[in-house]
Protein backbone atom coordinates (compact mmCIF):
# COMPACT_ATOMS: atom_id res chain seq x y z
CA UNK A 1 0.00 0.00 0.00
CA UNK A 2 0.95 3.63 -0.50
CA UNK A 3 -0.13 5.82 2.42
CA UNK A 4 -0.02 9.59 2.89
CA UNK A 5 -0.05 10.71 6.53
CA UNK A 6 -1.09 14.36 6.91
CA UNK A 7 -0.25 15.89 10.29
CA UNK A 8 0.00 19.36 11.85
CA UNK A 9 2.39 17.96 14.52
CA UNK A 10 5.66 16.35 13.53
CA UNK A 11 9.35 16.27 14.30
CA UNK A 12 11.20 18.14 15.66
CA UNK A 13 8.09 18.86 17.75
CA UNK A 14 7.56 16.27 20.48
CA UNK A 15 4.23 14.98 21.69
CA UNK A 16 1.63 12.28 21.41
CA UNK A 17 0.59 12.95 17.81
CA UNK A 18 4.19 13.02 16.60
CA UNK A 19 4.81 9.72 18.38
CA UNK A 20 1.66 8.20 16.89
CA UNK A 21 2.65 9.28 13.38
CA UNK A 22 6.19 7.91 13.69
CA UNK A 23 4.98 4.63 15.22
CA UNK A 24 2.54 4.17 12.36
CA UNK A 25 5.03 5.16 9.67
CA UNK A 26 7.74 2.83 10.95
CA UNK A 27 5.22 0.02 11.37
CA UNK A 28 3.98 0.40 7.81
CA UNK A 29 7.51 0.45 6.44
CA UNK A 30 8.34 -2.70 8.45
CA UNK A 31 5.44 -4.39 6.63
CA UNK A 32 6.90 -3.28 3.30
CA UNK A 33 4.24 -0.66 2.67
CA UNK A 34 5.20 2.86 1.60
CA UNK A 35 4.33 5.80 3.84
CA UNK A 36 4.97 9.51 3.38
CA UNK A 37 4.49 12.24 6.00
CA UNK A 38 3.11 15.64 5.01
CA UNK A 39 3.76 18.17 7.78
CA UNK A 40 4.44 21.88 8.48
CA UNK A 41 7.86 23.33 7.82
CA UNK A 42 9.88 24.53 10.82
CA UNK A 43 11.94 27.69 10.57
CA UNK A 44 15.19 25.88 11.31
CA UNK A 45 15.57 22.17 10.72
CA UNK A 46 18.17 19.82 9.19
CA UNK A 47 17.35 18.23 5.86
CA UNK A 48 14.43 15.80 6.03
CA UNK A 49 14.53 12.18 4.90
CA UNK A 50 12.89 11.55 1.52
CA UNK A 51 9.61 10.32 3.04
CA UNK A 52 8.84 13.78 4.57
CA UNK A 53 7.20 16.62 2.64
CA UNK A 54 6.90 20.04 4.26
CA UNK A 55 4.21 22.66 3.70
CA UNK A 56 5.07 26.35 4.22
CA UNK A 57 4.04 27.51 7.69
CA UNK A 58 3.70 30.51 10.00
CA UNK A 59 4.16 30.58 13.82
CA UNK A 60 1.00 30.17 15.90
CA UNK A 61 0.33 33.53 17.62
CA UNK A 62 -0.35 31.98 21.05
CA UNK A 63 2.16 29.09 20.77
CA UNK A 64 5.17 30.30 18.74
CA UNK A 65 6.90 26.90 18.80
CA UNK A 66 3.91 25.42 16.95
CA UNK A 67 4.03 26.12 13.19
CA UNK A 68 0.70 26.46 11.40
CA UNK A 69 0.83 24.93 7.94
CA UNK A 70 -0.35 26.92 4.94
CA UNK A 71 -2.48 24.07 3.59
CA UNK A 72 -2.18 24.79 -0.13
CA UNK A 73 0.74 23.90 -2.39
CA UNK A 74 0.53 23.20 -6.09
CA UNK A 75 3.96 21.57 -5.95
CA UNK A 76 3.00 19.18 -3.15
CA UNK A 77 -0.36 18.38 -4.77
CA UNK A 78 1.65 17.33 -7.80
CA UNK A 79 3.92 15.23 -5.59
CA UNK A 80 0.88 13.45 -4.13
CA UNK A 81 -0.34 12.55 -7.61
CA UNK A 82 3.13 11.37 -8.63
CA UNK A 83 3.39 9.16 -5.55
CA UNK A 84 0.04 7.54 -6.44
CA UNK A 85 -1.09 7.57 -2.80
CA UNK A 86 -3.85 5.03 -2.17
CA UNK A 87 -4.86 5.93 1.40
CA UNK A 88 -4.98 9.42 2.91
CA UNK A 89 -4.69 9.43 6.71
CA UNK A 90 -5.49 12.75 8.42
CA UNK A 91 -4.34 13.28 12.00
CA UNK A 92 -6.33 16.51 12.52
CA UNK A 93 -9.63 18.01 11.32
CA UNK A 94 -8.12 21.32 10.17
CA UNK A 95 -5.19 22.70 8.13
CA UNK A 96 -3.42 19.66 6.68
CA UNK A 97 -6.39 17.49 7.62
CA UNK A 98 -8.48 19.49 5.15
CA UNK A 99 -5.67 19.16 2.61
CA UNK A 100 -5.82 15.38 2.99
CA UNK A 101 -9.59 15.38 2.54
CA UNK A 102 -9.45 17.63 -0.50
CA UNK A 103 -6.79 15.53 -2.22
CA UNK A 104 -8.45 12.24 -1.30
CA UNK A 105 -11.75 13.36 -2.81
CA UNK A 106 -10.09 14.78 -5.89
CA UNK A 107 -8.26 11.50 -6.54
CA UNK A 108 -11.12 9.23 -5.46
CA UNK A 109 -9.14 7.61 -2.60
CA UNK A 110 -10.25 6.69 0.95
CA UNK A 111 -9.77 9.10 3.83
CA UNK A 112 -9.01 7.89 7.37
CA UNK A 113 -9.12 10.28 10.33
CA UNK A 114 -7.59 9.61 13.76
CA UNK A 115 -9.30 11.61 16.52
CA UNK A 116 -6.18 12.25 18.60
CA UNK A 117 -7.26 15.34 20.47
CA UNK A 118 -10.21 16.67 22.46
CA UNK A 119 -9.99 20.01 20.68
CA UNK A 120 -12.45 21.79 22.97
CA UNK A 121 -9.95 21.30 25.80
CA UNK A 122 -7.45 23.53 23.94
CA UNK A 123 -9.76 26.51 23.57
CA UNK A 124 -7.48 28.63 25.78
CA UNK A 125 -5.01 28.89 22.88
CA UNK A 126 -7.58 30.85 20.84
CA UNK A 127 -8.02 34.47 22.01
CA UNK A 128 -11.79 34.51 21.53
CA UNK A 129 -14.82 33.85 23.75
CA UNK A 130 -14.10 30.42 25.23
CA UNK A 131 -17.62 28.93 25.17
CA UNK A 132 -17.89 29.78 21.49
CA UNK A 133 -14.46 28.34 20.69
CA UNK A 134 -15.27 25.09 22.50
CA UNK A 135 -18.60 24.72 20.68
CA UNK A 136 -17.00 25.39 17.30
CA UNK A 137 -14.16 22.92 18.02
CA UNK A 138 -16.64 20.13 18.79
CA UNK A 139 -18.83 20.91 15.78
CA UNK A 140 -15.85 21.26 13.42
CA UNK A 141 -14.06 18.07 14.50
CA UNK A 142 -17.23 15.96 14.39
CA UNK A 143 -18.22 17.32 11.00
CA UNK A 144 -14.78 16.38 9.67
CA UNK A 145 -15.10 12.90 11.19
CA UNK A 146 -18.37 12.43 9.33
CA UNK A 147 -16.63 13.31 6.06
CA UNK A 148 -14.08 10.53 6.52
CA UNK A 149 -14.47 6.98 5.24
CA UNK A 150 -13.25 5.63 8.59
CA UNK A 151 -12.44 7.14 11.98
CA UNK A 152 -9.89 5.77 14.45
CA UNK A 153 -10.56 6.48 18.14
CA UNK A 154 -7.61 5.94 20.54
CA UNK A 155 -9.91 4.71 23.33
CA UNK A 156 -13.41 3.36 23.91
CA UNK A 157 -14.35 6.52 25.83
CA UNK A 158 -13.54 8.62 22.76
CA UNK A 159 -15.57 6.22 20.59
CA UNK A 160 -18.60 6.69 22.84
CA UNK A 161 -18.08 10.45 22.96
CA UNK A 162 -18.00 10.71 19.16
CA UNK A 163 -21.19 8.68 18.83
CA UNK A 164 -22.93 10.91 21.40
CA UNK A 165 -21.83 13.94 19.40
CA UNK A 166 -23.39 12.66 16.22
CA UNK A 167 -20.51 11.01 14.35
CA UNK A 168 -22.01 8.41 12.03
CA UNK A 169 -18.88 7.43 10.09
CA UNK A 170 -17.53 3.96 10.97
CA UNK A 171 -15.37 4.20 14.11
CA UNK A 172 -12.69 1.69 15.10
CA UNK A 173 -10.91 1.80 18.49
CA UNK A 174 -7.15 1.44 17.94
CA UNK A 175 -4.84 2.88 20.64
CA UNK A 176 -1.42 4.11 19.63
CA UNK A 177 1.01 1.27 20.21
CA UNK A 178 4.26 1.20 22.16
CA UNK A 179 7.54 -0.40 21.07
CA UNK A 180 7.58 -2.87 23.93
CA UNK A 181 11.23 -3.82 23.52
CA UNK A 182 12.35 -0.19 23.55
CA UNK A 183 10.38 0.63 26.71
CA UNK A 184 11.05 -2.68 28.45
CA UNK A 185 11.79 -2.72 32.19
CA UNK A 186 15.48 -2.51 33.06
CA UNK A 187 17.97 -2.09 35.87
CA UNK A 188 16.92 0.92 38.01
CA UNK A 189 20.39 1.33 39.50
CA UNK A 190 22.02 1.47 36.06
CA UNK A 191 19.38 3.93 34.82
CA UNK A 192 19.92 6.20 37.82
CA UNK A 193 23.68 6.11 37.39
CA UNK A 194 23.28 6.98 33.70
CA UNK A 195 21.02 9.93 34.54
CA UNK A 196 22.99 11.14 37.55
CA UNK A 197 20.15 10.45 39.98
CA UNK A 198 20.62 9.27 43.60
CA UNK A 199 20.68 5.53 44.05
CA UNK A 200 18.41 5.33 47.10
CA UNK A 201 15.91 8.22 46.97
CA UNK A 202 12.32 7.43 45.90
CA UNK A 203 11.81 9.05 42.50
CA UNK A 204 8.50 10.28 41.12
CA UNK A 205 8.40 11.04 37.40
CA UNK A 206 6.39 13.15 34.98
CA UNK A 207 7.00 13.02 31.23
CA UNK A 208 5.07 15.28 28.87
CA UNK A 209 4.42 18.82 27.75
CA UNK A 210 4.53 21.59 30.34
CA UNK A 211 1.38 23.24 29.05
CA UNK A 212 -1.75 24.47 30.79
CA UNK A 213 -3.96 21.54 29.75
CA UNK A 214 -1.59 19.03 31.40
CA UNK A 215 -2.25 20.44 34.93
CA UNK A 216 1.34 19.95 36.05
CA UNK A 217 0.88 22.56 38.78
CA UNK A 218 -1.29 20.03 40.61
CA UNK A 219 1.57 17.56 40.58
CA UNK A 220 3.98 20.09 42.07
CA UNK A 221 1.49 20.90 44.85
CA UNK A 222 0.91 17.20 45.46
CA UNK A 223 4.64 16.52 45.60
CA UNK A 224 5.07 19.18 48.27
CA UNK A 225 2.62 17.16 50.39
CA UNK A 226 4.43 13.91 49.56
CA UNK A 227 7.71 15.25 50.95
CA UNK A 228 6.02 16.06 54.26
CA UNK A 229 5.72 12.29 54.78
CA UNK A 230 8.54 10.96 52.56
CA UNK A 231 11.20 13.70 52.81
CA UNK A 232 13.75 11.81 50.70
CA UNK A 233 11.44 11.69 47.66
CA UNK A 234 12.46 13.46 44.45
CA UNK A 235 10.31 14.66 41.56
CA UNK A 236 11.79 14.62 38.06
CA UNK A 237 9.96 16.36 35.21
CA UNK A 238 10.89 15.70 31.58
CA UNK A 239 9.39 17.99 28.96
CA UNK A 240 8.91 21.57 27.90
CA UNK A 241 6.04 23.90 27.04
CA UNK A 242 4.44 27.30 27.39
CA UNK A 243 4.03 26.93 31.16
CA UNK A 244 7.64 25.90 31.84
CA UNK A 245 8.75 29.23 33.33
CA UNK A 246 5.68 29.50 35.57
CA UNK A 247 6.05 25.92 36.78
CA UNK A 248 9.74 26.42 37.51
CA UNK A 249 8.83 29.48 39.57
CA UNK A 250 6.18 27.49 41.45
CA UNK A 251 8.81 24.82 42.18
CA UNK A 252 11.36 27.43 43.28
CA UNK A 253 8.91 28.79 45.87
CA UNK A 254 7.97 25.33 47.14
CA UNK A 255 9.31 24.02 50.47
CA UNK A 256 10.31 20.96 48.42
CA UNK A 257 12.28 23.03 45.88
CA UNK A 258 15.55 21.17 46.44
CA UNK A 259 13.82 17.86 45.62
CA UNK A 260 12.40 18.95 42.22
CA UNK A 261 14.35 18.65 38.96
CA UNK A 262 13.31 19.91 35.53
CA UNK A 263 15.26 17.91 32.95
CA UNK A 264 13.96 19.65 29.81
CA UNK A 265 12.72 17.97 26.65
CA UNK A 266 14.37 14.78 25.37
CA UNK A 267 14.02 12.75 22.17
CA UNK A 268 11.74 9.78 22.68
CA UNK A 269 14.60 7.32 22.27
CA UNK A 270 16.20 8.83 25.40
CA UNK A 271 13.12 8.38 27.64
CA UNK A 272 13.38 4.69 28.73
CA UNK A 273 16.10 5.31 31.36
CA UNK A 274 13.83 7.85 33.06
CA UNK A 275 10.99 5.33 33.31
CA UNK A 276 13.39 2.63 34.57
CA UNK A 277 14.91 4.94 37.18
CA UNK A 278 11.57 5.98 38.68
CA UNK A 279 9.46 4.39 41.41
CA UNK A 280 6.17 6.03 40.43
CA UNK A 281 4.70 7.97 37.50
CA UNK A 282 2.50 11.03 38.18
CA UNK A 283 -0.10 12.36 35.74
CA UNK A 284 -2.85 14.94 36.24
CA UNK A 285 -4.15 15.76 32.76
CA UNK A 286 -7.90 15.57 32.12
CA UNK A 287 -7.64 16.36 28.41
CA UNK A 288 -6.34 13.08 26.99
CA UNK A 289 -7.72 10.75 24.37
CA UNK A 290 -5.33 8.01 25.50
CA UNK A 291 -2.41 9.26 27.58
CA UNK A 292 0.50 7.83 25.60
CA UNK A 293 3.13 8.47 28.28
CA UNK A 294 1.06 6.35 30.67
CA UNK A 295 1.32 3.46 28.20
CA UNK A 296 5.09 4.02 27.95
CA UNK A 297 5.35 3.96 31.75
CA UNK A 298 3.30 0.76 31.87
CA UNK A 299 5.54 -0.86 29.26
CA UNK A 300 8.53 -0.04 31.48
CA UNK A 301 6.81 -1.66 34.47
CA UNK A 302 6.23 1.65 36.22
CA UNK A 303 2.96 2.04 38.17
CA UNK A 304 1.11 5.34 37.92
CA UNK A 305 -0.87 7.69 40.08
CA UNK A 306 -3.14 9.63 37.74
CA UNK A 307 -6.31 11.68 37.72
CA UNK A 308 -9.27 9.59 36.60
CA UNK A 309 -10.28 11.00 33.22
CA UNK A 310 -11.25 10.12 29.66
CA UNK A 311 -8.66 7.83 28.07
CA UNK A 312 -6.54 7.63 31.21
CA UNK A 313 -8.80 5.04 32.81
CA UNK A 314 -8.17 2.69 29.88
CA UNK A 315 -4.40 2.78 30.44
CA UNK A 316 -4.31 2.74 34.26
CA UNK A 317 -6.32 -0.03 35.90
CA UNK A 318 -6.91 1.45 39.33
CA UNK A 319 -5.80 -0.88 42.11
CA UNK A 320 -3.98 -3.15 39.63
CA UNK A 321 -1.46 -1.08 37.62
CA UNK A 322 -1.68 2.13 39.62
CA UNK A 323 -4.20 4.37 41.36
CA UNK A 324 -6.72 6.74 39.80
CA UNK A 325 -7.76 9.73 41.90
CA UNK A 326 -9.87 12.85 41.90
CA UNK A 327 -8.07 15.93 40.52
CA UNK A 328 -7.30 17.47 43.92
CA UNK A 329 -3.55 17.55 44.77
CA UNK A 330 -4.29 16.06 48.20
CA UNK A 331 -5.81 12.96 46.57
CA UNK A 332 -2.79 12.57 44.27
CA UNK A 333 -0.42 12.99 47.20
CA UNK A 334 -2.19 10.44 49.39
CA UNK A 335 -2.15 7.83 46.62
CA UNK A 336 1.53 8.46 45.90
CA UNK A 337 2.47 8.26 49.59
CA UNK A 338 0.57 5.00 49.99
CA UNK A 339 2.50 3.37 47.14
CA UNK A 340 5.86 4.77 48.21
CA UNK A 341 5.33 3.26 51.66
CA UNK A 342 4.25 -0.12 50.25
CA UNK A 343 7.10 -1.27 47.97
CA UNK A 344 5.75 -4.81 47.52
CA UNK A 345 2.38 -3.50 46.35
CA UNK A 346 4.11 -1.02 44.09
CA UNK A 347 6.29 -3.70 42.50
CA UNK A 348 3.25 -5.94 41.94
CA UNK A 349 1.50 -3.07 40.19
CA UNK A 350 4.56 -2.56 38.00
CA UNK A 351 4.44 -6.19 36.87
CA UNK A 352 0.72 -5.85 36.15
CA UNK A 353 1.36 -2.66 34.20
CA UNK A 354 3.86 -4.42 31.95
CA UNK A 355 1.38 -7.24 31.33
CA UNK A 356 -1.30 -4.68 30.45
CA UNK A 357 1.05 -2.99 27.98
CA UNK A 358 1.89 -6.32 26.35
CA UNK A 359 -1.80 -7.16 26.04
CA UNK A 360 -3.18 -3.80 24.91
CA UNK A 361 -0.42 -1.56 23.52
CA UNK A 362 1.91 -3.65 21.36
CA UNK A 363 2.89 -1.37 18.45
CA UNK A 364 3.10 -4.21 15.94
CA UNK A 365 -0.37 -5.44 16.77
CA UNK A 366 -1.92 -1.96 16.60
CA UNK A 367 -0.25 -1.09 13.29
CA UNK A 368 -1.53 -4.41 11.98
CA UNK A 369 -5.06 -3.35 12.88
CA UNK A 370 -4.63 -0.02 11.07
CA UNK A 371 -3.28 -1.88 8.04
CA UNK A 372 -6.30 -4.19 8.05
CA UNK A 373 -8.57 -1.12 8.12
CA UNK A 374 -6.76 0.36 5.12
CA UNK A 375 -7.06 -2.91 3.23
CA UNK A 376 -10.78 -3.16 3.93
CA UNK A 377 -11.32 0.38 2.62
CA UNK A 378 -9.36 -0.31 -0.56
CA UNK A 379 -11.21 -3.58 -1.09
CA UNK A 380 -14.52 -1.74 -0.74
CA UNK A 381 -13.44 0.91 -3.24
CA UNK A 382 -12.35 -1.74 -5.72
CA UNK A 383 -15.61 -3.65 -5.33
CA UNK A 384 -14.02 -6.82 -3.96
Amino acid sequence: MRVGIFTNNYLPMRGGVTTAVETLRRGLEAREHRAWVFAPRFSSRPADPPFVFRYPSVPAPTYPDFPLAVPFSRRLAGAVRALDIEIFHAQHPFLLGHTARRLARRLGRPLVFTYHTRYEKYAHYVPLRQNWVRAVAIRWSCRFANLADAVIAPSSRIHRMLVRRGVRAPITVIPTGIELDHFAPGDPAAARAHLGLPAADPILLYVGRLDREKSVERLLTAFEQVTAVVPTARFVLVGHGTEAARLREQARRSPAASRIEFRGVHPREELPPYYRAADLFLFASQTETQGLVLAEAAAAGLPAVAVSACGVDEVVASGETGILTKPEPRELAEAAIALLLEPDRRRAMGLNARRLAEREFCAGRQVGRVTALYEALLAGRNGR
